[in-house]
């Protein structure tokens, strides 16, 4: 197979990037960004895109599998529009244009408590791209809805301290739909319902990722 990635450096993107090259199930790992990888393999094929301009890249985004995880923070992105650029409009004409190309597999990495009728900013945003991602109609679509990710050398200061509350709380057998996430447990769930042939949209929230990443299957 060959696979589409945008948000390939990020903590997710990266781990994903990896375990492909490393599958032999995939042939081509292309992936688009605004900076080259600091990694070398025959399989990868890099592509410097500006996300403003998908007229210029669109005639790329061709193959079997395509994977979104790309995003920002509020913090980074200095402003809720320019966050809602990545996270919602980036995302979304590459779904678009994957659709287009007659690309067939569509997984997107959304969030805990996506909703477009929410009143909370970020939540809104993801649940408007899932639904527009959605509206798209590939013949099978996967949305992660993962909680807190732990993301291997963050900087994140709060995501650290609040990954260790949480995991104390686990301890204690309180917020056990909340347990941190490993990235490299998320990208390994992803490529395994790669694999997964059906015609079908699925979502699959925080328990499942876990099960879904060591065995393969619902």
């Amino acid at each position: 197979m060959k696979a589409l990635i945008i948000g390939a450096t990020g903590a997710t993107g990266k781990d994903l990037v990896n375990q492909l090259l490393n599958d032999s199930d995939y042939k081509e790992v292309d992936v688009f960004v605004r900076k080259p990888l600091s990694i070398e393999n025959p399989k990868l094929k890099t592509h410097i895109v500006d996300f403003e301009k998908p007229e210029e890249w669109k005639d790329l985004v061709k193959g079997d599998v395509a994977f979104s995880c790309l995003g920002t923070t509020l913090k980074n992105a200095g402003s809720k529009e320019a966050q809602r650029k990545v996270d919602y409009e980036y995302q979304y004409n590459f779904a678009k244009t994957a659709k287009e190309n007659n690309v067939e597999d569509y997984i997107l990495v959304s969030s805990y408590g996506a909703d477009p009728k929410s009143k909370i900013f970020y939540s809104k945003m993801k649940g408007d791209l899932e639904k527009s991602v959605k509206d798209l109609h590939f013949n099978k679509i996967t949305i992660f809805q993962p909680g807190m990710l732990e993301r291997k050398d963050t900087e994140r200061t709060g995501e650290v301290l609040g990954g260790k509350i949480i995991k104390f709380a686990n301890k204690l057998g309180m917020f056990k739909d909340q347990k941190p996430l490993p990235t490299e447990v998320l990208a390994k769930a992803m490529i395994n319902s790669s694999k997964i042939k059906s015609n079908s949209y699925s979502k699959i929230k925080l328990g499942s990722i876990f099960s879904f990443a060591e065995k393969g299957k619902l």
